[in-house]
């Protein structure tokens, strides 16, 4: 065998190790690019909560595949509209104490029972909306409260748009004491808060005596419905 000189020798090893290094850059390079370390991918969506949130809040990924040249992995996101602001949107169209005024429609008594309607009207120049159960004190001529807080009576509360000048009522119905036996008194005004306000509206208050305490003092509330009365 004839031999090889010193610099032949070294081209061979050379060509060799390029083709070894050649061939394991091509396994790297081929399926298992996909499995590079997952993308951060922009923007949010909170945990759904139900009802019109969770249609508001759902959102979708669409991976495209990968072409030659393209970068493996790329994808998109659509979300949808957050609940914190569906229930922005809600807030600022809720009717504020300040946009209503209040007051007590006429008594519709029977079976021992006084039924007085709570109106609440929008005073506003926009549109605005009620949905739940009024808040209701009854106070003596120094501010302090008669009775105890109302009740609320079963009821499935409804969104009622209001209008300009438009009205809802929610009924308030008490045993009358005279036929109850309950303690009664006379309030001077009756306190009605919108439903979800701080802020309350006072009421001079005409409709005779009240349960206080003892036995069928509770006074107890409905629902907000359009209109002013049954």
């Amino acid at each position: 065998m004839a031999n090889k000189s010193p610099s032949v020798h070294r081209a061979a090893l050379a060509a060799g190790a390029a083709l070894l290094l050649g061939t394991l850059t091509a396994c790297g390079s081929g399926g298992d690019s996909g499995a590079s370390s997952p993308q951060t991918l922009s923007g949010t969506a909170a945990p759904a909560t139900g009802g019109a949130a969770t249609d508001s809040a759902s959102a979708s990924v669409t991976a495209s595949a990968s072409a030659p040249g393209s970068t493996a992995g790329k994808a998109t996101l659509t979300v949808g509209t957050p609940p914190s602001q569906t229930t922005s949107a809600a807030s600022k169209s809720r009717c504020h104490t300040s946009e209503l005024r209040a007051s007590v429609g006429r008594n519709d008594p029977g079976a021992g029972q006084e039924n007085f309607p709570i109106v609440l009207t929008n005073t506003s120049s926009r549109t605005c909306t009620v949905r739940g159960y009024p808040g209701a004190a009854f106070l003596d001529a120094s501010g302090r409260q008669l009775g105890p807080d109302p009740v609320r009576e079963s009821g499935t509360p409804t969104t009622v748009t209001l209008a300009p000048g438009r009205s809802a009522w929610a009924g308030m119905t008490f045993s009358n004491p005279g036929v109850s036996g309950a303690h009664a008194a006379t309030p001077a005004a009756l306190l009605v808060t919108p439903p979800d306000e701080r802020d309350p509206l006072k009421v001079t208050w005409t409709g005779g005596p009240v349960p206080v305490s003892g036995n069928a003092s509770s006074v107890r509330l409905m629902v907000f419905a359009p209109g002013t009365g049954p």
